[in-house]
């Protein structure tokens, strides 16, 4: 036993310890995980308050963590890495305000640990945070979003649409908040050139994945959705339904840039999905098109003539930039064949 601390205070915080475990295993029963991370924090904050820091305190610790488990046969989380762990969380978090708090007090602790692991800026980890909670992420799926670097990516890069003028008042603001400014792909583990359709068909395959990428509401309708006009057929290449704006939603897959012809085609399509699909009570359909790579000015130019709601956005498949280049350039050289 390290001799900074000695019997008597390491006997108040064992007490402390045990006190705060004791009152929380009650309430534990209708709300774990709320209740489990409100405990590891006021754990963290016992150990934080104590000034126990690694190196003389990880005999403390280690002590701490074996009379714990001796106490609660029943219960796991407190080995002395995770003891460290509620310390650094309530530490990391303590300055924070209460809804930020509030948020990561209802994340499981493994999503928290990996958000303080990764993430230094507590605007960023509330995020993650508070993205985890609405979109339903599991662990995997959250690192994955850290490892794009989605956070500074919809800081960074502007959205582009023109719902403002396409669509009522109303419906802007929702629609806005559904489309992102990259997509992040990287579940689909794409390491070899690729075609628009096989892209599009690893998405429905791995369409539960797609759908926690696109975000909470979305409902996936089909792939290839054949629209006809005078005996003419078209496709859509995914369509889905937003629950919340009551509208349709259309995405097309381009594997190279932007190119400003896209945007009269989405606008074709969607004519036809207002006029053939859409039920009296809806909104608007509206039009999603991903491509690799886009040019914020021709994007602007390309939508300022049209008047159906279209957003452009870029996706990412997690490729080395060099071979993402190497991969357009040949869809590209396939495609002029």
């Amino acid at each position: 036993m390290n001799q900074e601390i000695d019997i008597q205070d390491y006997n108040v915080i064992l007490r402390q310890i045990i006190a705060e475990i004791k009152s929380t295993r009650i309430v534990i029963a209708n709300r774990i995980n709320n209740s489990m991370v409100q405990m590891y924090w006021n754990i963290g904050r016992n150990l934080s308050e104590k000034g126990l820091k690694e190196g003389y305190g990880s005999q403390v610790v280690k002590k701490l963590s074996a009379d714990l488990q001796y106490e609660f046969p029943g219960m796991s989380g407190f080995s002395p890495r995770n003891l460290w762990e509620m310390k650094r969380f309530y530490e990391f978090y303590c300055i924070a305000d209460e809804k930020v708090q509030r948020c990561v007090a209802l994340l499981p602790w493994r999503h928290n640990i990996l958000i303080i692991s990764k993430i230094k800026d507590i605007e960023e980890a509330y995020y993650y945070a508070e993205s985890s909670i609405k979109m339903g992420w599991t662990r995997d799926v959250l690192l994955n979003f850290i490892k794009a670097d989605t956070y500074r990516n919809s800081k960074i890069l502007p959205k582009q649409h023109n719902f403002n003028k396409a669509l009522p008042e109303h419906l802007q603001e929702q629609a806005d908040e559904i489309l992102k400014t990259t997509y992040n792909l990287d579940f689909l583990k794409v390491t070899t050139a690729i075609k628009e359709r096989e892209l599009e068909q690893r998405l429905v395959e791995k369409i539960k994945l797609f759908l926690l990428e696109l975000g909470h509401g979305f409902t996936f309708i089909g792939n290839q959705h054949r629209l006809t006009l005078n005996k003419k057929e078209y496709a859509v290449d995914l369509l889905f339904f937003h629950r919340k704006l009551k509208s349709l939603i259309a995405i097309e897959l381009k594997i190279g840039e932007f190119e400003p012809e896209y945007i009269g085609k989405m606008n074709h399509y969607l004519g036809l999905l207002d006029e053939q699909m859409r039920m009296p009570e809806e909104n608007p359909s509206i039009g999603i098109i991903l491509c690799a790579d886009r040019d914020h000015v021709e994007v602007e130019m390309a939508l300022r003539d049209f008047n159906k709601p279209i957003g452009v956005a870029e996706y990412q498949l997690q490729l080395p930039e060099k071979q993402l280049k190497d991969l357009i350039s040949k869809e590209f050289e396939e495609s002029s064949r």
